[in-house]
């Protein structure tokens, strides 16, 4: 089972140490001396729970409660203050603190407090579990993601789904502009009714005319038959129009009676066909722009354009890139017969940084490269494509170099530094580590009670 994550962000070292002494057997601790290295924890990390201090240095630990708060699933955050005001702990609670505790701290009762936050953070986290869980009952199962961007985003799909308004969906190419057209579609309240898609690249002028409206026999070589068009498939249901941009001049005539009238006439025919279908178009490149520069009809613009959305790419909406990453590994480990593999760290960090040029859908082709690569327990970044292999940070945020004991060398502490609190220190250190984290093992190994192990814990933080 995963442990909870905590970040410790105290300026005070001897506190830090302190904390992550008496709370890594139960929890996956993180600290932090700064607002610079907490913004970067909160980011790469994730955590749980966040510890922070009213005071760091020149800084506020109201900036860490912001920046933790402005997470897309934000953690719980507890407030340290030596001051214990009224003022200071409402101020924390109105920037999204659970609680406040005040020093000289008390293990025991902090462990309390971060009990109850992480409860609390475990109900929020099973509430966001069951609405993900509703959205994939709902049409939305295909779309993955927590970010702001695509909140707003499937906001607009509930809205505008059970409508039969026309929707233009705009984006680069990956970002997933036809499941947002499947989504609204599922959502519509006719979803046993076609979903048909139409790409209007990929067709010459008088093919995408065909395709779309049908001809009768004999109305150009070729047409040995009657052809029924796209739209006249689609009836009762929804047409998604996939890189409309691309579409003729002619072609833009015909759709645009087809969205002022709900009629089509077959090629070579003028009998008008009446159909209600919901038209959803999509394009990677602005509209808007190709008719300023006189390549797309402004009056079909305005017609298209009734409720626009707009896909962000992947590489504004990073958060979603775990979410996104997991779900893809799971299905084409399924769909290769082989056991999950998570990403391992350096490939996770690989995964975060890089641009994603192809948004969505190069990140998918990346993880089915990793699933098939892979001969070992998790996904490393060698099994990645190779333009992922160059992205991973120097150095992974768990250690760092300040947080670290004293260096020592050849086993003994330097000179100047050998005094019995570092040496008591590190010997506590040296066992927990040993002992990975286990207060009762760890008291053992320096051949002391527990209870005596976490006095001398508490003697730490308030030395």
């Amino acid at each position: 089972m995963k442990m909870p994550v905590l970040l410790i962000v105290d300026d005070e070292k001897p506190t830090r140490d302190a904390l992550r002494m008496g709370f890594q057997d139960d929890y996956e601790v993180y600290t932090a001396a700064n607002l610079s290295q907490a913004s970067a924890l909160l980011r790469e990390e994730s955590p749980d729970l966040v510890l922070t201090d009213l005071r760091l240095g020149g800084e506020s630990g109201m900036d860490v409660l912001k920046a933790a708060a402005a997470l897309p699933h934000p953690p719980q955050s507890i407030m340290m203050t030596a001051y214990g005001s009224v003022d200071a702990a409402v101020a924390a609670m109105k920037e999204g603190a659970y609680d406040f505790v005040t020093k000289p701290l008390n293990l025991d009762a902090v462990e309390l407090v971060l009990k109850r936050a992480l409860h609390t953070r475990n109900l929020e986290t099973a509430n966001q579990e069951l609405t993900t869980r509703i959205q994939a009952d709902s049409g939305l199962q295909k779309l993955l993601g927590r970010s702001a961007a695509m909140e707003h985003v499937f906001s607009i799909i509930r809205q505008v789904a059970p409508s039969k308004t026309t929707v233009l969906i705009e984006g680069e190419s990956g970002t997933g502009k036809e499941l947002v057209a499947q989504a609204i579609h599922s959502l519509s309240g006719r979803p046993e009714n076609k979903f048909v898609a139409v790409n209007c690249a990929a067709l010459s002028p008088q093919l995408l005319e065909s395709e779309l409206f049908g001809h009768e026999k004999g109305s150009f070589t070729g047409a040995g038959q009657r052809r029924i068009g796209r739209f006249e498939q689609a009836d009762g249901g929804t047409i998604f129009l996939d890189e409309i941009g691309e579409i003729d001049a002619g072609t833009q005539v015909r759709l645009l009676r087809v969205l002022s009238e709900r009629t089509i006439e077959r090629v070579g025919s003028n009998v008008s066909i009446p159909v209600n279908v919901r038209v959803i178009a999509a394009t990677n490149k602005s509209l808007k722009k190709l008719v300023q520069e006189g390549k797309f009809r402004e009056d079909l613009y305005f017609r298209l354009n009734v409720v626009h959305i707009q896909m962000p790419p992947l590489r504004d909406r990073r958060e979603d890139i775990p979410l996104l990453a997991t779900a893809f590994l799971k299905e084409f480990a399924r769909e290769n017969n082989k056991e999950f593999k998570p990403l391992s760290r350096d490939a996770l960090e690989a995964v975060r940084n890089y641009q994603w040029p192809g948004n969505v859908r190069e990140l998918r082709t990346a993880m089915e490269h990793g699933v098939v690569m892979s001969n070992s327990a998790s996904i490393g970044i060698h099994h990645l494509p190779p333009q992922l292999q160059d992205t991973s940070p120097e150095t992974p945020p768990q250690e760092r170099p300040e947080d670290n004991a004293p260096n020592t060398q050849n086993g003994l502490v330097p000179a100047g530094v050998l005094n019995l609190s570092l040496l008591e220190r590190n010997a506590i250190q040296q066992a927990l580590a040993q002992s990975n984290g286990n207060k009762t093992a760890a008291a053992h190994l320096l051949g002391i009670s527990r209870r005596t192990l976490q006095r001398k814990l508490q003697d730490i933080l308030h030395s």
